[in-house]
This record gives C-alpha cells, sequence and structure tokens, in this order.
C-alpha cells in the first residue's frame, strides 16, 4: 500500500462510491479488445478499501449492462449495482421485440437483484450526444423507465447533459412518482442547481465536475446535504489541468499500461481509489474540513441508496 494510501486510511473517512463502471475490461486488462496487462480488478478494489471506500454502486447502462453489474455485485459484499437504460442507449428499447418487453425485462432483474440493486440508472437525457441517440427516443424511454420508479419506488440514478429544460420538465410532471435519487457526475452550471434541490434530489461530484473554475463554483453552491461523491471510473479523472488540482494532496504509484507494474495503478485510469482526490479538491474549494465532509456524504448516500442498512 502507498503510503498517502496508508495516510488516508488512518484518518478515518469513509466513503460509498455511487458510480463506477466496473464492468468496463479495462478493469481485467483489455483496452478495445486487446488484452494490454493481467487482470488488477482485485488490486484495484483493495487500493479502494484502503482509502476507506466502503461500498461501490456499479453502474448499469442498458439491460445487458446491467445484468452484468448486477453479476459482478453478487460477488463482492462492498459492490452494488444500478439497473437501466442510459439515454445514449435508448435506442435498445426499439431494437427490442418490444419496448415494453425490454422495460419487463429491466423490471425482472431489478426483482432478481433484491437487496444488490439499489437504483434505477443511469436513465436522464444527453443532447451532448445525440449522434448515439436523437432527442425524439431519449425522451420517450425516460419517460417510460418512470414506470418502474413508480412501481420498485427505487431512488434514481440521473444523468443530465445539455438538457437541464427538458430534463427537469419530466423530474417534475413525475415527482411524486419516484423516491429521490441524484444527478450524478453533474458538470452543468450553478443556475441549475436550485431546479434540482427544488425536486429533493442530490447531486453526485466526481473529477468530470472540477474541471473548470465555473464547475467548482457549481459545486461550491450546492448544500452539504445534497452532496454525494463517486468516480465514474475508470473516466474523469482529476488533471492537472482541472480546476482546484492544487487541493490534491494524495498520489498513487501508477505506470502506463504498456509498463503494467502489479499493486501500481494504471495511468490515465480512474478508480474507485482516486475518491479521496474528489474530496480533497471539494474541500479545499469549500473551505470546509474534509472528513466533516467525507461522513456528510457518506450519510447522505446511506440514507439515500441503503436505508435499512
Amino acid at each position: 500500500m502507498a503510503a498517502a494510501s496508508c495516510a488516508a486510511a488512518r484518518s478515518g473517512f469513509k466513503f460509498i462510491d455511487i458510480g463506477a463502471n466496473l464492468t468496463d475490461p479495462v478493469f481485467r486488462g483489455v483496452y478495445r479488445g486487446k488484452a494490454a496487462h493481467a487482470d488488477d480488478f482485485t488490486a484495484m478494489m483493495d487500493r479502494a478499501s484502503s482509502v476507506g471506500v466502503e461500498k461501490i454502486m456499479v453502474t448499469g447502462g442498458s439491460l445487458q449492462d446491467s445484468r452484468a453489474a448486477l453479476e459482478l455485485a453478487r460477488t463482492d459484499d462492498r459492490l452494488y449495482c444500478t439497473v437501466g437504460c442510459h439515454p445514449t442507449r435508448c435506442g435498445e428499447f426499439d431494437k427490442a421485440a418490444s419496448p415494453q418487453q425490454y422495460l419487463d425485462d429491466l423490471r425482472k432483474l431489478i426483482q432478481d437483484g433484491g437487496d444488490k440493486v439499489v437504483a434505477l440508472g443511469e436513465l436522464g437525457l444527453d443532447y451532448d450526444r445525440l449522434h448515439f441517440c436523437d432527442k425524439e427516443t431519449q425522451l420517450k424511454y425516460f419517460e417510460m423507465q418512470f414506470q418502474l420508479a413508480e412501481s420498485t419506488r427505487l431512488p434514481l440514478f440521473l444523468h443530465s447533459r445539455n438538457a437541464h429544460a427538458d430534463f427537469i420538465a419530466l423530474m417534475r410532471k413525475y415527482h411524486g412518482k419516484y423516491s429521490g435519487g441524484v444527478v450524478h457526475s453533474f458538470t452543468g452550471d450553478a443556475a441549475e442547481i436550485p431546479d434540482m434541490l427544488e425536486l429533493g434530489l442530490h447531486v453526485g461530484i466526481n473529477g468530470c465536475s472540477l474541471k473548470t473554475p465555473d464547475n467548482v463554483a457549481a459545486m461550491k453552491t450546492i448544500p452539504r446535504d445534497k452532496l454525494m461523491i463517486e468516480t465514474d471510473a475508470p473516466w474523469c479523472e482529476i488533471r492537472s489541468t482541472h480546476a482546484g488540482r492544487k487541493h490534491v494532496k494524495t498520489s498513487f504509484p501508477s505506470k502506463k499500461k504498456e509498463r503494467f507494474e502489479a499493486g501500481q495503478c494504471v495511468k490515465s485510469r480512474n478508480e474507485p481509489c482516486h475518491i479521496i482526490n474528489v474530496l480533497e479538491v471539494m474541500a479545499g474549494e469549500r473551505s470546509e474540513d474534509a472528513a466533516e465532509l467525507a461522513a456528510a456524504m457518506h450519510q447522505n448516500t446511506m440514507r439515500t441508496f441503503f436505508p435499512s442498512l
């Protein structure tokens, strides 16, 4: 364990990473279909535990992804998952035997998953990537998934990119039909925050949420009791060009995938242990005690996604 990691663990931080794409093949050493190094999933999980990560919500972005996420979650007591269809994947509803069948298959997966499925999602709208799925299709099947929200009463794991007006309109339309949730990987501006708070939603912060001064300014306006923390691994690492990078204190030895070394991180592959860096930037920019902020976000997440634990 790296010295920085030991220090983090001794500090007593407790984390729940609300969004990590741990079914991605890169955590098995496979990049774009080609093996680059040995499977280091276990070492990656050990690094996460070393900084205080207690639970990880593995993101499901489609029916197939959600099945894989649930299968993975069943292998480790620290892992849980979401089930739903990401806006850029909503075309899958039309490719199924019928859209209703696709929805019913998601519902059955939720039922079969039991306590391992803690949220409905990832669902929402993404107008930055309409080349993957057009606006009309996204809107249709985001709305359709509220049937699952109402019947399962699961909290929502939400996605909104450059679609705030339409996103909020649907969230308001179905307010009362869902049991809270989080807008994960928030990258909007401060003007969007009040609408989310009005609906009782939490806001998830990761490296992508901290890229620019405007991103950081928006994060600082969110009340502590509405914040959650995540990595969105293997994406959304905090880079040297990011606003607030000066607050990062904890580092982890890393090598490029071509020079992989067991026990070290893979350069440019974000992973759950890096959640401590997100905390460091958040606390530094908010001028708040890191331990207190971490504890508050842990409590927010437990209350929303793990109320029976």
